[in-house]
């Protein structure tokens, strides 16, 4: 089942986007859910995740400060919220929902779980 990323554009550095993630077709499982971000010529990057309580979540380095992951369930969506953007920051923005290993799932030693691959997608280009 794929979850569709919105809310990505062209900012200047300094600029703040939110981006949302809705389920297609369906009510979130009980999961956590990730937002991970492919930029050109770079390995695919675990940028935050969330639990379906909301009591964990977990942040890349680099954008911690900076961007904040919420979900509302009753909505079916998660967001996640960019401040401070960075021109490091361009990628194409994916969201997906923890998953067991299989063929389309990618694991992120850092929280020691298989993600989703995602679908199409919402491309972020921070402007210098």
């Amino acid at each position: 089942v794929q979850l569709q990323a919105s809310g990505g554009g062209l900012v200047q550095a300094g600029g703040s986007l939110r981006l949302s993630c809705a389920a297609s077709g369906r009510t979130f499982d009980r999961e956590r859910i990730g937002w991970i971000r492919k930029a050109l010529g770079k390995e695919r990057e675990l940028v935050a995740a969330i639990s379906w309580s909301t009591e964990w979540t977990h942040y890349r380095n680099s954008v911690k400060g900076r961007f904040t992951i919420s979900r509302d369930n009753a909505k079916n969506t998660v967001y996640l919220q960019m401040n401070t953007l960075k021109p490091e920051d361009t990628a194409k923005y994916y969201c997906a929902p923890e998953t067991g290993p299989s063929g389309g799932s990618y694991y992120y030693p850092e929280v020691g779980a298989y993600f989703g691959s995602g679908g199409q997608g919402t491309q972020v280009t921070v402007s210098s």
